[in-house]
């Protein structure tokens, strides 16, 4: 199994530590986005035809899309399940996983914030208020969730799930970005517990094979 990942990525990060917390033993193939590589006719035809990180190999079976990935691990590898089966628990996980995905990560990926460099010509103080408006958008939607329906130390209890997943690289992300959180006690509580668990430690930005220091 390979996993077609860049270090930085959140969206790849959410696909490590899934991989970690079920033991998935993979091979780390790097993808610089930065530079282009994952636009590269050879990625784009053979690996992965949204052009995106990240993307897991399994023989034949190529797929990308961090959600649709760990849902495909849940499938093969079901222990520990990262997307409940009960359905409202299910359903909650998923609010808050898609929450991040959609609403935060969205407008304020690597592509968007080099459209706004590039193409919109905002100046870097602009970019990052863009950044820091839609993380507090976001991380104040969180934050009343998992106030209103979550239970520590995890998202929902005793065990990490796909909003765990979501949560640790997007507050990662925010940390690195110069955003202030001291807003959102709960998921931050939740974010200090997480780091300290083997599995999302090992996934963390610094300690894979293509991590590059700022």
């Amino acid at each position: 199994m390979e996993l077609h990942s860049f270090f930085n990525s959140s969206t790849s990060y959410r696909v490590r530590i899934a991989l970690e917390l079920k033991g998935v033993s993979f091979d780390y193939v790097p993808v610089n986005i930065r530079t282009g590589e994952h636009r590269k006719e050879a990625y784009v035809e053979g690996v992965n035809p949204s052009a995106a990180v990240p993307a897991l190999t399994d023989g034949e079976f190529s797929l990308g899309q961090s959600l649709a990935i760990v849902d495909w691990l849940d499938t093969r590898y079901p222990e520990p399940q990262l997307i409940p089966a009960e359905p409202e628990q299910r359903a909650r996980v998923l609010e808050v996983s898609q929450l991040i995905s959609s609403d935060m990560h969205s407008v304020n990926n690597l592509r968007v914030l080099k459209y706004l460099d590039t193409v919109l010509n905002v100046t870097p103080e602009q970019k990052s208020e863009w950044y820091k408006h839609w993380v507090a958008e976001g991380m104040s939607g969180v934050e009343r969730l998992l106030s209103k329906y979550g239970r520590l130390p995890w998202c929902f209890g005793e065990q990490p799930t796909l909003a765990d997943c979501c949560l640790v690289p997007q507050i990662a992300n925010a940390l690195r970005m110069g955003c202030n959180l001291d807003a959102y006690p709960t998921s931050m509580a939740v974010y200090r517990h997480a780091i300290s668990h083997p599995a999302f430690d090992a996934a963390q930005p610094g300690l894979q094979p293509d991590f590059v220091s700022p």
